[in-house]
C-alpha cells in the first residue's frame, strides 16, 4: 500500500469530491461526518428518520450516537429523503448497516451512475451474498472505477476522541483512491491507498465473524493465551478464503486485513466482540441483539460467508463454529471445545 500526501489532485473529471453526502445516522456515519468536516466546509447528511434530524438540530449533536461530538449546524444540510440527497450530491459516503442498504436504495428514483460512491460498510448484502461494490455494479450499473471503499482499523469511538487512525482507501483507480484519501486525511487520520477492493471488503466481513468468536471465548472465560491462538488461526483462515475468492497478490498482514481483525477482536469498542461475549455468557442471540441495540454485522456476515463458501470449499473451522452457535443453536461451550482441538 502507498501512503498518500495531503495535496490537491491535479485533475478531477468526476467532481471528486464535489458535494459530499453521508448516508446513515449511526455511530460510524457520525464519525465520518466529523472527519470530513475537518476539511470540507459543508456536507449533506441523510438520515431516514425525521425525528432524529429534528433532535440533532435542536441539541447540536447526534441524539443517539457519539453524543460527545458537537457539530456546526450551519455546515450541514439534513435530508430524510434519499432521492433529494442523491440529487444534490456528487460523492456519496455509504455508512448504513449492510442488511439495510438494499431497503434504502430501493426507494431511489434518481440514477446513481453519475455519482462517485464511497462504501464505508463492512458487511455483505443479504440474501445476494455480495460485497457492496459488487452489489452496486450488478444492480445499479455503477462502474468499479466510480467506487471506493474504506477499510482497516478505524473504530468510530476513537475517531470521536481524535485518536490516530490509519484507514485504507481502495479503488481500482489509484489516482481516484488518492483523491478519496485526501477527503479524509487530517491531523488524526492518515489514509493509505490500495487497489484490492474485493480483498479488503471480504476481510472486513470476516473480521466481524472472527471478533464474534473472540467474544464468545471471552464470555466463556478463556484466557489471553487461547485468544492469541484463535486470532492467529483466524488470520490464516481469512487469507485462505480471501485468496480463494479474489486470487491476487496481497499481504494479509497489512493493516487493512490483519489490523482490522486485531482491533475488532480485542477492542472494548467492538460491537461484534461484545455480541459474542454475551453469547458466551449465555445470552440467546435474540436477547443479545435486543440488549445491544446496535448492529453486530458479523451475525449477518457469517451466514453469507458460509453460503458463499459452498462454491469454494475453503476450510473455515472458526467461521463454521460461529455459524453453528448463531444459526444452528449449538451450545457455545461445546462448539469452542470442539474448535480448540482443531486450532494450531
Amino acid at each position: 500500500m502507498q501512503k498518500v500526501p495531503d495535496v490537491e489532485p491535479e485533475y478531477n473529471e468526476m467532481k471528486i469530491p464535489g458535494r459530499i453526502a453521508i448516508l446513515g445516522g449511526g455511530t460510524w456515519a457520525t464519525a465520518l461526518a466529523k472527519i470530513v468536516l475537518t476539511k470540507e466546509t459543508h456536507i449533506n447528511w441523510y438520515m431516514r428518520r425525521p425525528d432524529q434530524i429534528e433532535d440533532f438540530i435542536r441539541i447540536g449533536h447526534n441524539p443517539s450516537y457519539l453524543s460527545n461530538v458537537p457539530f456546526n449546524l450551519d455546515r450541514i444540510t439534513f435530508f430524510s429523503d434519499i432521492n433529494e440527497v442523491v440529487k444534490n450530491s456528487d460523492t456519496l459516503i455509504l455508512a448504513v448497516p449492510s442488511p439495510f442498504l438494499k431497503g434504502h436504495l430501493e426507494k431511489l428514483e434518481v440514477p446513481l451512475e453519475d455519482k462517485f460512491i464511497i462504501s464505508a460498510i463492512k458487511g455483505i448484502i443479504p440474501p445476494e451474498n455480495l460485497v457492496v461494490t459488487d452489489y452496486l455494479t450488478q444492480y445499479y450499473n455503477i462502474p468499479a472505477e466510480n467506487m471506493a471503499i474504506i477499510g482497516g482499523p478505524c473504530h468510530a469511538e476513537e475517531i470521536a476522541l481524535e485518536r490516530l487512525t490509519y484507514p485504507t482507501i481502495a479503488c481500482p483507480n489509484l489516482s481516484r483512491a488518492a483523491m478519496v484519501a485526501n477527503i479524509f486525511n487530517n491531523r488524526f487520520v492518515k489514509a493509505s491507498t490500495s487497489i484490492d477492493v474485493s480483498g479488503i471488503e471480504l476481510a472486513a466481513v470476516l473480521k466481524n465473524v472472527y471478533a464474534i468468536a473472540a467474544g464468545i471465548c471471552h464470555g466463556l472465560k478463556y484466557g489471553d493465551n487461547f485468544q492469541a491462538v484463535l486470532v492467529s488461526n483466524a488470520i490464516m483462515e481469512m487469507e485462505r478464503f480471501v485468496d480463494a475468492v479474489s486470487p491476487i497478490k496481497r499481504t494479509i498482514y497489512e493493516s487493512a486485513y490483519m489490523g482490522d481483525l486485531l482491533v475488532t477482536s480485542y477492542s472494548s469498542f467492538s460491537r461484534n466482540r461484545t455480541f459474542g461475549s454475551m453469547i458466551g455468557k449465555g445470552y440467546s442471540v435474540k436477547a443479545a441483539q435486543i440488549e445491544m441495540e446496535m448492529i453486530a454485522e458479523g451475525y449477518y456476515g457469517v451466514k453469507c460467508i458460509m453460503e458463499m463458501n459452498d462454491s469454494y470449499n475453503v476450510e473455515m473451522p472458526i467461521a463454521d463454529t460461529v455459524y453453528n452457535v448463531l444459526y444452528e443453536k449449538a451450545p457455545a461451550r461445546a462448539e469452542i471445545k470442539r474448535l480448540r482441538e482443531i486450532l494450531k
